[in-house]
């Protein structure tokens, strides 16, 4: 079986969507009350860190200088 590379990106991503899914459901069957506020502040924060997590290796890779980790 081939296997795919680890993309932190998409665990991040999903994480946040399975958050945020739990907290929303909770809150329909009124065993918790989600503050909205905070779960989109939740999501804003899940989308800004996956971003910035999926971009990391690509500005490391445009530096000649810096020796690339993912080379093996």
């Amino acid at each position: 079986m081939k296997r795919h590379p680890f993309e932190p990106a998409r665990l991040i991503m999903g994480l946040t969507a399975l958050t945020l899914g739990t907290s929303y459901g909770l809150d329909t069957l009124g065993l918790w009350h989600a503050p909205t506020p905070w779960l989109l502040l939740t999501l804003a924060a899940g989308i800004l860190l996956s971003a910035l997590t999926a971009f990391w290796p690509t500005t490391r890779r445009q530096h000649p200088g810096i020796p690339s980790t993912t080379d093996s």
